[in-house]
Protein backbone atom coordinates (compact mmCIF):
# COMPACT_ATOMS: atom_id res chain seq x y z
CA UNK A 1 0.00 0.00 0.00
CA UNK A 2 1.71 3.68 -1.23
CA UNK A 3 1.75 6.45 1.56
CA UNK A 4 0.27 9.32 0.92
CA UNK A 5 2.80 11.55 -0.37
CA UNK A 6 4.57 14.34 1.49
CA UNK A 7 3.90 18.21 0.50
CA UNK A 8 5.75 21.62 0.91
CA UNK A 9 5.69 23.88 3.61
CA UNK A 10 4.69 27.44 3.60
CA UNK A 11 7.43 28.53 2.62
CA UNK A 12 7.48 25.93 -1.04
CA UNK A 13 10.15 23.95 0.42
CA UNK A 14 9.66 19.34 0.28
CA UNK A 15 8.98 18.21 2.96
CA UNK A 16 10.81 14.72 3.90
CA UNK A 17 9.60 13.94 7.39
CA UNK A 18 7.21 11.13 9.04
CA UNK A 19 6.13 10.50 12.49
CA UNK A 20 8.46 7.69 12.58
CA UNK A 21 11.21 10.06 11.37
CA UNK A 22 10.34 12.32 13.99
CA UNK A 23 10.57 9.84 17.12
CA UNK A 24 13.30 8.21 15.65
CA UNK A 25 15.35 11.42 15.76
CA UNK A 26 14.11 12.54 19.23
CA UNK A 27 15.66 9.29 20.94
CA UNK A 28 19.03 11.24 20.69
CA UNK A 29 17.51 13.53 22.57
CA UNK A 30 16.51 11.88 25.21
CA UNK A 31 19.89 10.17 25.83
CA UNK A 32 21.96 12.76 25.75
CA UNK A 33 19.59 15.30 27.95
CA UNK A 34 20.11 11.38 30.45
CA UNK A 35 23.54 12.17 30.62
CA UNK A 36 23.49 15.58 31.46
CA UNK A 37 20.68 15.51 33.88
CA UNK A 38 23.21 12.81 35.96
CA UNK A 39 26.13 14.91 35.72
CA UNK A 40 24.03 17.83 37.24
CA UNK A 41 22.74 15.78 40.25
CA UNK A 42 26.65 14.54 40.47
CA UNK A 43 27.71 17.47 43.02
CA UNK A 44 24.68 16.27 45.65
CA UNK A 45 26.38 12.65 45.02
CA UNK A 46 29.90 13.79 45.52
CA UNK A 47 29.07 15.89 48.22
CA UNK A 48 26.47 14.44 50.23
CA UNK A 49 26.84 10.59 49.65
CA UNK A 50 31.05 9.62 49.03
CA UNK A 51 31.68 13.03 51.30
CA UNK A 52 33.63 15.17 49.24
CA UNK A 53 34.20 19.07 49.68
CA UNK A 54 31.38 21.42 47.63
CA UNK A 55 34.53 23.77 46.84
CA UNK A 56 37.05 21.11 45.26
CA UNK A 57 33.53 19.64 43.68
CA UNK A 58 33.08 22.82 41.69
CA UNK A 59 36.21 23.28 40.86
CA UNK A 60 36.49 19.80 39.11
CA UNK A 61 33.35 20.52 37.49
CA UNK A 62 34.67 23.84 35.94
CA UNK A 63 37.70 22.21 34.87
CA UNK A 64 36.16 19.56 33.18
CA UNK A 65 33.37 21.85 31.36
CA UNK A 66 36.42 23.96 30.00
CA UNK A 67 38.23 20.74 28.25
CA UNK A 68 35.03 19.53 27.37
CA UNK A 69 33.97 22.97 25.46
CA UNK A 70 37.53 22.27 23.94
CA UNK A 71 36.88 18.88 22.72
CA UNK A 72 33.68 20.50 21.21
CA UNK A 73 35.00 22.56 18.50
CA UNK A 74 38.14 19.53 17.86
CA UNK A 75 35.45 17.31 16.78
CA UNK A 76 33.48 19.89 14.97
CA UNK A 77 36.85 20.02 12.96
CA UNK A 78 36.86 16.27 12.47
CA UNK A 79 33.19 15.90 10.76
CA UNK A 80 33.29 18.79 8.76
CA UNK A 81 36.74 17.18 7.44
CA UNK A 82 35.49 13.68 7.04
CA UNK A 83 35.73 12.43 3.25
CA UNK A 84 33.33 13.35 0.70
CA UNK A 85 31.41 10.33 -0.14
CA UNK A 86 31.05 8.99 3.38
CA UNK A 87 29.05 9.14 5.91
CA UNK A 88 30.00 12.21 8.45
CA UNK A 89 27.10 12.16 11.64
CA UNK A 90 25.15 9.09 11.46
CA UNK A 91 28.18 6.64 12.39
CA UNK A 92 29.04 8.24 15.24
CA UNK A 93 25.59 7.28 17.23
CA UNK A 94 27.67 3.91 17.39
CA UNK A 95 31.31 4.93 18.07
CA UNK A 96 30.77 7.62 20.89
CA UNK A 97 27.02 6.76 21.52
CA UNK A 98 28.03 3.12 23.20
CA UNK A 99 30.99 4.17 24.91
CA UNK A 100 29.22 7.15 26.56
CA UNK A 101 26.05 4.85 28.18
CA UNK A 102 28.73 2.64 29.25
CA UNK A 103 30.58 5.51 31.40
CA UNK A 104 27.20 6.61 32.64
CA UNK A 105 26.88 3.54 34.57
CA UNK A 106 30.90 3.91 35.67
CA UNK A 107 30.99 7.40 36.76
CA UNK A 108 29.46 7.14 40.27
CA UNK A 109 31.91 4.05 40.94
CA UNK A 110 34.20 6.27 43.03
CA UNK A 111 36.09 3.99 45.14
CA UNK A 112 36.68 4.36 48.89
CA UNK A 113 39.79 4.46 50.82
CA UNK A 114 41.98 6.43 48.16
CA UNK A 115 41.64 9.72 49.83
CA UNK A 116 40.02 12.97 48.77
CA UNK A 117 42.80 13.45 46.30
CA UNK A 118 42.22 10.47 44.69
CA UNK A 119 38.48 10.54 44.57
CA UNK A 120 38.85 14.26 43.11
CA UNK A 121 41.10 12.66 40.06
CA UNK A 122 38.67 9.82 39.48
CA UNK A 123 35.68 12.22 39.56
CA UNK A 124 38.01 14.44 37.35
CA UNK A 125 38.75 11.56 34.88
CA UNK A 126 35.47 9.92 34.39
CA UNK A 127 33.54 13.58 33.93
CA UNK A 128 35.95 14.22 30.92
CA UNK A 129 35.73 10.75 29.70
CA UNK A 130 31.65 10.96 29.47
CA UNK A 131 31.29 14.29 28.77
CA UNK A 132 34.24 15.76 26.53
CA UNK A 133 34.89 12.74 24.79
CA UNK A 134 32.16 10.65 24.37
CA UNK A 135 29.35 13.29 24.82
CA UNK A 136 30.69 15.96 22.71
CA UNK A 137 31.63 12.73 19.71
CA UNK A 138 27.65 12.21 19.82
CA UNK A 139 26.51 15.52 20.36
CA UNK A 140 28.10 17.49 17.18
CA UNK A 141 26.73 14.61 14.95
CA UNK A 142 23.72 14.34 16.22
CA UNK A 143 23.03 18.19 16.41
CA UNK A 144 24.34 18.71 13.15
CA UNK A 145 21.65 15.87 11.82
CA UNK A 146 18.59 18.60 12.01
CA UNK A 147 20.09 20.30 8.84
CA UNK A 148 20.91 18.22 6.83
CA UNK A 149 17.85 15.90 7.21
CA UNK A 150 15.68 18.23 6.21
CA UNK A 151 15.72 21.89 3.92
CA UNK A 152 12.09 22.45 5.75
CA UNK A 153 12.05 25.23 8.35
CA UNK A 154 8.80 24.04 9.35
CA UNK A 155 10.26 20.46 9.87
CA UNK A 156 13.27 21.25 11.67
CA UNK A 157 11.16 23.41 13.98
CA UNK A 158 8.82 19.90 14.80
CA UNK A 159 11.99 18.10 14.53
CA UNK A 160 13.14 20.35 17.46
CA UNK A 161 9.96 19.93 19.48
CA UNK A 162 10.37 16.32 19.17
CA UNK A 163 14.03 16.27 20.50
CA UNK A 164 12.59 18.70 23.73
CA UNK A 165 9.89 16.79 24.29
CA UNK A 166 11.90 13.86 24.42
CA UNK A 167 15.21 15.13 25.84
CA UNK A 168 12.70 16.97 28.78
CA UNK A 169 11.22 13.37 29.74
CA UNK A 170 14.70 12.10 30.70
CA UNK A 171 15.76 15.19 32.12
CA UNK A 172 12.22 15.40 34.06
CA UNK A 173 12.46 11.48 35.07
CA UNK A 174 15.79 12.20 36.39
CA UNK A 175 14.77 15.43 38.44
CA UNK A 176 11.66 13.71 40.11
CA UNK A 177 13.03 10.08 40.43
CA UNK A 178 16.65 10.38 41.50
CA UNK A 179 16.41 11.44 45.06
CA UNK A 180 13.32 9.32 45.69
CA UNK A 181 14.49 6.23 44.01
CA UNK A 182 18.23 6.14 45.05
CA UNK A 183 16.60 6.80 48.66
CA UNK A 184 14.51 3.88 48.23
CA UNK A 185 17.68 1.48 47.68
CA UNK A 186 18.99 2.49 50.52
CA UNK A 187 20.25 5.80 49.65
CA UNK A 188 23.77 4.80 49.29
CA UNK A 189 26.75 5.07 46.83
CA UNK A 190 25.66 1.60 46.05
CA UNK A 191 22.11 2.69 45.40
CA UNK A 192 23.05 5.54 42.90
CA UNK A 193 25.76 2.74 41.24
CA UNK A 194 22.47 0.97 40.18
CA UNK A 195 20.27 3.81 38.92
CA UNK A 196 23.46 4.90 36.80
CA UNK A 197 23.65 1.28 35.44
CA UNK A 198 20.05 1.14 34.20
CA UNK A 199 20.40 4.71 32.22
CA UNK A 200 23.68 3.31 31.22
CA UNK A 201 21.67 0.70 29.07
CA UNK A 202 18.76 3.12 28.27
CA UNK A 203 21.70 5.56 26.65
CA UNK A 204 22.72 2.60 24.16
CA UNK A 205 19.47 2.01 23.41
CA UNK A 206 18.11 5.26 22.43
CA UNK A 207 21.72 5.97 20.25
CA UNK A 208 20.93 2.69 18.77
CA UNK A 209 17.67 3.66 17.82
CA UNK A 210 18.75 6.93 16.27
CA UNK A 211 21.34 5.02 14.00
CA UNK A 212 18.37 2.76 12.64
CA UNK A 213 16.07 5.25 11.74
CA UNK A 214 17.87 8.47 10.68
CA UNK A 215 19.57 9.81 7.15
CA UNK A 216 22.31 12.34 6.32
CA UNK A 217 20.13 13.63 3.02
CA UNK A 218 17.16 15.48 3.16
CA UNK A 219 15.59 12.83 1.80
CA UNK A 220 12.14 10.95 2.51
CA UNK A 221 12.53 7.42 4.68
CA UNK A 222 13.00 4.66 2.17
CA UNK A 223 13.89 6.69 -0.78
CA UNK A 224 17.45 6.93 -2.53
CA UNK A 225 16.27 9.99 -4.21
CA UNK A 226 17.65 13.66 -3.40
CA UNK A 227 14.94 16.27 -3.13
CA UNK A 228 14.76 19.29 -5.31
CA UNK A 229 16.06 21.49 -3.38
CA UNK A 230 18.95 19.55 -1.43
CA UNK A 231 22.12 21.32 -0.98
CA UNK A 232 25.53 19.77 -2.05
CA UNK A 233 28.04 18.87 0.01
CA UNK A 234 30.84 21.86 1.20
CA UNK A 235 33.91 21.86 0.37
CA UNK A 236 35.70 21.73 4.09
CA UNK A 237 37.11 24.98 5.21
CA UNK A 238 40.64 25.59 7.40
CA UNK A 239 39.56 25.51 10.89
CA UNK A 240 41.00 28.87 11.79
CA UNK A 241 39.11 30.62 8.66
CA UNK A 242 35.77 28.71 9.92
CA UNK A 243 35.76 30.07 13.28
CA UNK A 244 37.11 33.75 11.37
CA UNK A 245 33.46 33.62 9.36
CA UNK A 246 31.92 32.33 12.52
CA UNK A 247 32.31 35.08 14.85
CA UNK A 248 31.55 37.79 11.76
CA UNK A 249 27.57 35.67 11.58
CA UNK A 250 26.39 37.80 14.27
CA UNK A 251 23.22 35.99 14.28
CA UNK A 252 25.72 33.04 14.93
CA UNK A 253 26.88 34.78 17.91
CA UNK A 254 23.82 35.82 19.66
CA UNK A 255 23.01 31.92 19.24
CA UNK A 256 26.29 31.24 21.00
CA UNK A 257 25.67 33.67 24.08
CA UNK A 258 22.11 32.98 24.08
CA UNK A 259 22.57 28.91 24.05
CA UNK A 260 25.56 30.13 27.19
CA UNK A 261 23.10 31.90 29.44
CA UNK A 262 20.38 28.87 29.14
CA UNK A 263 22.73 26.43 29.90
CA UNK A 264 23.24 28.01 32.84
CA UNK A 265 20.11 27.59 33.63
CA UNK A 266 19.95 24.47 33.64
CA UNK A 267 22.90 23.41 35.10
CA UNK A 268 21.47 25.61 38.02
CA UNK A 269 18.19 23.97 37.94
CA UNK A 270 19.63 20.15 37.76
CA UNK A 271 21.37 20.64 41.07
CA UNK A 272 20.14 23.28 43.21
CA UNK A 273 16.43 21.73 43.65
CA UNK A 274 17.65 18.89 46.38
CA UNK A 275 19.87 21.44 48.03
CA UNK A 276 16.30 24.39 48.51
CA UNK A 277 14.12 21.07 49.21
CA UNK A 278 16.72 19.70 51.35
CA UNK A 279 17.99 22.66 53.87
CA UNK A 280 14.81 25.06 52.76
CA UNK A 281 11.76 22.70 53.24
CA UNK A 282 13.65 20.03 55.53
CA UNK A 283 12.92 16.99 53.24
CA UNK A 284 14.77 16.25 50.08
CA UNK A 285 12.08 14.12 49.21
CA UNK A 286 10.44 17.22 48.25
CA UNK A 287 11.85 17.65 45.22
CA UNK A 288 10.19 15.11 43.36
CA UNK A 289 7.23 16.78 44.55
CA UNK A 290 8.33 19.36 42.88
CA UNK A 291 9.56 17.62 39.57
CA UNK A 292 6.11 16.38 39.40
CA UNK A 293 4.63 19.27 39.97
CA UNK A 294 6.78 20.76 37.08
CA UNK A 295 4.80 17.89 34.82
CA UNK A 296 2.59 20.26 33.98
CA UNK A 297 3.81 23.67 32.93
CA UNK A 298 6.27 20.63 30.55
CA UNK A 299 2.78 19.48 28.86
CA UNK A 300 1.23 22.67 28.49
CA UNK A 301 4.58 23.98 27.14
CA UNK A 302 4.89 21.46 24.51
CA UNK A 303 1.16 21.44 23.54
CA UNK A 304 1.36 25.23 23.57
CA UNK A 305 4.50 25.46 21.30
CA UNK A 306 3.65 24.64 18.05
CA UNK A 307 0.77 26.95 18.16
CA UNK A 308 3.02 30.02 19.52
CA UNK A 309 5.38 29.48 16.47
CA UNK A 310 2.77 29.30 14.08
CA UNK A 311 1.32 32.65 15.41
CA UNK A 312 4.24 34.88 16.69
CA UNK A 313 6.93 32.84 15.34
CA UNK A 314 10.48 32.05 16.55
CA UNK A 315 11.82 34.85 18.11
CA UNK A 316 8.37 36.51 19.60
CA UNK A 317 8.31 32.99 21.01
CA UNK A 318 11.47 33.17 23.17
CA UNK A 319 10.66 36.82 23.92
CA UNK A 320 7.02 35.78 25.65
CA UNK A 321 9.03 32.56 27.27
CA UNK A 322 11.88 35.23 28.82
CA UNK A 323 9.24 37.75 29.90
CA UNK A 324 7.45 34.65 32.20
CA UNK A 325 10.81 33.38 33.15
CA UNK A 326 11.89 36.76 34.32
CA UNK A 327 8.58 37.59 36.04
CA UNK A 328 8.06 34.07 38.04
CA UNK A 329 11.37 34.41 39.64
CA UNK A 330 10.72 38.28 40.53
CA UNK A 331 7.35 37.05 42.19
CA UNK A 332 9.23 33.84 43.77
CA UNK A 333 12.28 36.19 44.91
CA UNK A 334 9.37 38.31 46.77
CA UNK A 335 6.81 35.66 47.94
CA UNK A 336 7.31 32.30 46.91
CA UNK A 337 10.60 31.58 48.44
CA UNK A 338 9.89 30.05 51.96
CA UNK A 339 6.74 28.82 50.72
CA UNK A 340 6.36 25.42 49.17
CA UNK A 341 2.78 25.96 47.41
CA UNK A 342 4.13 29.50 46.22
CA UNK A 343 7.57 28.14 45.34
CA UNK A 344 6.37 25.33 43.29
CA UNK A 345 3.27 26.94 41.44
CA UNK A 346 6.13 30.23 40.39
CA UNK A 347 8.39 27.44 39.55
CA UNK A 348 6.21 26.23 37.16
CA UNK A 349 5.96 29.37 35.08
CA UNK A 350 9.87 29.40 35.15
CA UNK A 351 9.87 25.41 33.96
CA UNK A 352 7.51 26.64 31.02
CA UNK A 353 9.71 29.72 30.01
CA UNK A 354 12.86 27.17 29.57
CA UNK A 355 10.97 24.62 27.44
CA UNK A 356 10.93 27.33 24.12
CA UNK A 357 14.53 27.54 23.97
CA UNK A 358 15.33 23.63 24.34
CA UNK A 359 13.06 23.04 21.37
CA UNK A 360 14.29 26.56 19.46
CA UNK A 361 17.81 26.74 20.02
CA UNK A 362 18.57 24.02 16.65
CA UNK A 363 15.89 26.20 14.87
CA UNK A 364 18.38 28.83 15.03
CA UNK A 365 21.38 27.57 15.04
CA UNK A 366 20.18 26.24 11.92
CA UNK A 367 19.14 29.40 10.75
CA UNK A 368 22.58 30.63 11.08
CA UNK A 369 24.01 28.05 9.62
CA UNK A 370 21.71 29.05 6.47
CA UNK A 371 22.69 32.75 6.70
CA UNK A 372 26.63 31.08 6.52
CA UNK A 373 25.93 30.08 3.28
CA UNK A 374 24.59 33.07 2.10
CA UNK A 375 27.08 35.32 3.24
CA UNK A 376 30.62 32.66 2.37
CA UNK A 377 28.65 30.17 0.42
CA UNK A 378 29.61 27.49 2.73
CA UNK A 379 27.14 25.91 5.88
CA UNK A 380 30.10 25.30 8.45
CA UNK A 381 27.54 22.86 9.64
CA UNK A 382 28.94 20.61 12.27
CA UNK A 383 31.89 23.43 13.03
CA UNK A 384 28.89 25.99 13.75
CA UNK A 385 26.96 23.29 15.62
CA UNK A 386 30.21 22.58 17.73
CA UNK A 387 31.48 26.29 18.67
CA UNK A 388 27.71 27.04 19.83
CA UNK A 389 27.78 23.92 21.80
CA UNK A 390 31.29 24.96 23.32
CA UNK A 391 29.28 27.96 24.60
CA UNK A 392 26.73 25.53 26.00
CA UNK A 393 29.36 23.28 27.61
CA UNK A 394 30.60 26.29 29.56
CA UNK A 395 27.25 27.06 30.71
CA UNK A 396 26.62 24.38 32.16
CA UNK A 397 29.49 23.91 33.96
CA UNK A 398 29.45 27.10 35.07
CA UNK A 399 25.86 26.39 36.48
CA UNK A 400 26.93 23.31 37.95
CA UNK A 401 29.61 24.77 39.32
CA UNK A 402 28.21 27.84 40.86
CA UNK A 403 26.79 26.00 42.96
CA UNK A 404 29.75 24.43 44.66
CA UNK A 405 30.73 27.21 44.97
CA UNK A 406 28.75 29.59 46.14
CA UNK A 407 28.40 26.47 49.31
CA UNK A 408 31.54 26.89 49.49
CA UNK A 409 32.03 29.96 50.27
CA UNK A 410 29.48 30.17 53.29
CA UNK A 411 31.25 26.33 54.25
CA UNK A 412 28.87 24.31 53.59
CA UNK A 413 28.55 21.34 55.64
CA UNK A 414 26.00 18.56 54.82
CA UNK A 415 26.15 17.10 58.59
CA UNK A 416 24.11 19.72 59.88
CA UNK A 417 20.45 19.25 61.24
CA UNK A 418 19.77 22.89 60.41
CA UNK A 419 21.06 25.29 57.26
CA UNK A 420 22.63 28.53 58.97
CA UNK A 421 21.63 31.75 57.57
CA UNK A 422 24.34 32.22 55.16
CA UNK A 423 23.70 28.88 53.53
CA UNK A 424 20.34 29.92 52.80
CA UNK A 425 20.92 33.00 51.09
CA UNK A 426 23.27 31.06 48.92
CA UNK A 427 20.67 28.38 47.57
CA UNK A 428 18.03 31.49 47.20
CA UNK A 429 21.00 32.64 45.26
CA UNK A 430 21.57 30.21 42.77
CA UNK A 431 17.91 28.82 42.33
CA UNK A 432 16.17 32.31 41.96
CA UNK A 433 18.38 35.28 41.89
CA UNK A 434 20.34 34.14 38.98
CA UNK A 435 17.80 32.76 36.65
CA UNK A 436 16.08 35.53 36.77
CA UNK A 437 19.37 37.21 35.82
CA UNK A 438 19.82 34.99 32.61
CA UNK A 439 16.91 35.50 31.65
CA UNK A 440 16.93 38.82 31.38
CA UNK A 441 19.73 38.94 29.61
CA UNK A 442 18.60 36.47 26.84
CA UNK A 443 15.50 38.51 26.79
CA UNK A 444 18.00 41.56 25.17
CA UNK A 445 20.15 39.19 23.15
CA UNK A 446 17.05 37.13 21.57
CA UNK A 447 15.83 40.80 20.68
CA UNK A 448 18.34 41.66 18.27
CA UNK A 449 18.06 38.24 15.71
CA UNK A 450 16.12 39.19 13.52
CA UNK A 451 17.11 36.76 10.48
CA UNK A 452 13.63 35.16 10.74
CA UNK A 453 12.12 37.83 8.45
CA UNK A 454 15.09 37.85 6.31
CA UNK A 455 15.34 34.03 5.52
CA UNK A 456 12.75 33.17 2.83
CA UNK A 457 14.21 36.21 0.54
CA UNK A 458 18.34 35.24 1.25
CA UNK A 459 17.11 31.75 -0.26
CA UNK A 460 15.51 33.02 -3.05
CA UNK A 461 18.88 34.95 -3.81
CA UNK A 462 21.29 31.99 -2.97
CA UNK A 463 18.53 30.03 -5.25
CA UNK A 464 19.45 32.34 -8.01
CA UNK A 465 22.74 32.42 -7.68
CA UNK A 466 23.11 28.32 -8.13
CA UNK A 467 20.90 29.08 -11.14
CA UNK A 468 23.38 31.79 -12.62
CA UNK A 469 26.56 29.47 -11.57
Amino acid sequence: MSRKPLGKDKFGVQKVMRMKDYFGDATGQFALNAISGLIGQLTYFYTDKVGMAAGATATVFMICKILDAFTDVIMGNIVDHTKPGKEKYRPWMLKAGIPAGVMVALIFMVPKGIGSAGQLAFAMVTNLLLSAVFYTAVCIPYASLMTVRTNSQEERGTMGTFRAASGYISGMVIAIATVPITNMLGGTQSAWIKYGFVFGILVVLAFLIVYLTTRETATESGKDAVVENAAPEDEPVPFKEAIGKLFHNKYWVIVLITNFLSCIIYGLSSGSGTYYCKWIFGNDNLVGILGGIGLIPTFIGFLALTPMIKKLGVVKTLLVSFAVGIAANVLNLLFGRNNFLLYAIFGCFSTFATIPMMALVGVMTSMAIDFNEFKYGVKLVATSQSASSFGGKVGSGIGASIIGWMLGAVGYDATLAIAPEATKMAIYGFSIILPMLMFSAMFIMVSRFDLEKKLPQMKEEMAARKAEA
